[in-house]
């Protein structure tokens, strides 16, 4: 009997411990020290490299008092991209206190992900939709090539150039395609619009349509084909579509189904930083008590 209660007060005891420990919150990612205006602790930047970059962030603070600082990290830990880059800069406190002209270049290497954090007084010229372009244009393909110097180079200038109004879009190159490529790549684009097209008419019979011919014309190569195809794909959504909604049957509501992945949300929570070691970046360089409120936008690539 007594042996029962041992066993007993052991179970609950065991229990008990692991519903402590599972309710505890995870250990959030400490916030490195502000050493520089180039903060790699991944090591993935050349000493030049960070010299030049600081250099021409200096250069831009001292025309306009903005701060922008780039920390590369080996990894999130698992932490959330969005509440990671708004604690650090928030802690780093970019920008003059009052302008809120501060702006952060968050990459996370292992993960793949790259945000940039816009203070608030500059989310009116650095917008979400130019912060998202500037991630999906500019950086994201060099760093597909395995250029990381070259992206967050590219990525600091757009960001320099954005805010001074000079940002140039960076040209896309052209292919010569032949006949055939033309016609494959218009089938597909054809047969990727049906598809989704066909989905997306399963929540709005017109949103269907408009969804997959929209789609089969951003897919398709040259103007001509692209038209070609996006009418294709509406006369075959709207076709087959229409047979599957007369079939009966109520039509579901859904959320949005698109996938947010360019642009962040507005959202996150806090956490309290600590220290961490830091390589490159210049000394003498600190926040000026900027604020932010999650405007920016995040990627991968």
């Amino acid at each position: 009997m007594r042996l029962m209660r041992r066993a007993g007060w052991a179970i609950l005891a065991g229990w008990l411990w692991f519903t402590l420990v599972a309710s505890l919150p995870a250990l959030a990612l400490d916030v490195p020290p502000l050493s520089g205006r180039v903060v790699d602790l991944a090591q993935v930047l050349p000493p030049a490299t960070i010299a030049q970059l600081s250099e021409a962030l200096q250069a831009h603070e001292a025309k306009t008092s903005n701060q922008v600082a780039v920390l590369i990290v080996p990894s999130l830990d698992d932490e959330p991209l969005f509440d990671f880059s708004h604690r650090v800069a928030t802690t780093w406190k970019l920008g003059v206190k009052g302008t809120d002209n501060g702006v952060l270049l968050l990459i996370a290497i292992k993960e793949r992900k790259i945000r940039l954090e816009v203070g608030y007084g500059l989310e009116g010229v650095l917008t979400d939709a130019r912060s998202a372009q500037i991630i999906r244009n500019d950086i994201a393909p060099k760093f597909r090539a395995g250029d990381v110097p070259g992206g967050v180079t590219a990525g600091v200038l757009a960001v320099l150039h954005t805010i001074e109004g000079t940002y140039q879009a960076p040209e896309q190159t052209t292919t010569v395609r032949s006949d055939g490529e033309v016609i494959t790549n218009t089938i597909f684009a054809v047969i990727l619009g049906l598809v989704v097209g066909l989905f997306f008419s399963r929540a709005h019979r017109v949103v269907g349509p408009v969804v997959g011919g929209g789609l089969s014309f951003l897919v398709a190569p040259w103007v001509m084909p692209a038209l070609i195809a996006g009418a294709v794909s509406v006369i075959l959504v709207s076709l087959m579509g229409g047979m599957g909604q007369g079939s009966g049957g109520r039509r579901r509501s859904s959320n949005s189904p698109f996938d947010d992945t360019w642009f962040s949300t507005r959202h996150g929570g806090w956490g309290s930083g600590g220290l961490g070691d830091s390589f490159g970046g210049s000394g003498g360089f600190s926040g000026g008590g900027g604020d932010f409120g999650g405007g920016g936008a995040s990627g991968d690539w």
